[in-house]
Parts: structure tokens; C-alpha cells; sequence
């Protein structure tokens, strides 16, 4: 089985992180070495300022970069984040619709992955943009 094959299973069989239920996340679309995840922001996930907080945004986009490296392994293996730097572009607000977080593969190698992706509305306005670094190793057999 191929990292993206694995994704499409989960996809298909429904089973979702605690996580993607906490904020709303959808695995949207997979295939090799670009996935999508979408999202509607909620004022469950304001800051105290009023606007969405960055912790939302980055979230979509680590879990779009890691997935991403997975989708374009030939075999399952853990991807695990080394680095994520975010970038934040514009405010977002409830109201703002459903959020897509693309996550593409800029390079893989046996050990180290490097992705990029953005957070973007329906409109393709963009709200947040990351590249991640991420290790690539072996599952253990102790993996749950």
C-alpha cells in the first residue's frame, strides 16, 4: 500500500482525528503529493481580539503539509513536523466561508520532506501560507 492509498482508505472509510471533529475539518481531496482540507471558521475559534485565531490557521496548514508528504510515499511511514512557518495575510472572521488549506509537496527524499501550502477562500483570497520541513521515518510497531 502507497502513503495515498492509506489517505484514500481513511477518506473512505470515515474514521477522522478527534482533532478534525474539534475544528471542523474535512479531508477534502488526496492525490500524490497535494492534499486539500477545508474548514469553516466559527466563533469557537475567535482569539480575544475578535478574529480567528492563528492557531486555527496554522493547524489546516500543518495538517495539509504532513498529509501532503504522505500522499507521495510509496509506503506508509510517519511524517512527522520538524519545522512550520507560518505566514498570516489577512484577518479572517466568521463569515468567511469554507476555508481550503492546499498542501503540496516541494521536495522528498529518503528521511526529509519539505512542503508549502495556503490557506485560501472560495475566491482563492489568500489567509495564511506555510512551508514545513518534516522527518520521514519508519512506523514502530508500537503505533496506534
Amino acid at each position: 500500500m502507497t502513503g495515498l492509498e492509506e489517505i484514500r482508505q481513511l477518506m473512505a472509510s470515515g474514521l477522522r482525528p478527534p482533532m478534525m471533529d474539534l475544528l471542523g475539518m474535512e479531508l477534502a481531496a488526496a492525490d500524490e503529493g497535494e492534499v486539500v482540507f477545508t474548514a469553516t471558521p466559527t466563533r469557537a475559534v475567535y482569539n480575544p481580539l475578535g478574529i480567528v485565531h492563528g492557531g486555527f490557521a496554522a493547524t489546516m496548514l500543518d495538517s495539509a503539509c504532513g498529509l501532503a508528504a504522505s500522499s507521495a510515499l510509496q509506503q506508509p511511514m510517519d511524517c512527522v513536523t520538524l519545522e512550520l512557518k507560518v505566514a498570516y495575510h489577512a484577518p479572517m472572521r466568521e463569515g468567511v466561508g469554507e476555508l481550503r488549506a492546499i498542501g503540496r509537496v516541494v521536495s522528498l527524499g529518503r528521511r526529509v520532506a519539505h512542503t508549502e501550502a495556503r490557506l485560501v477562500d472560495a475566491a482563492d483570497r489568500i489567509y495564511a501560507s506555510a512551508t514545513s520541513t518534516l522527518l520521514v521515518s519508519p512506523r514502530s510497531s508500537a503505533a496506534a
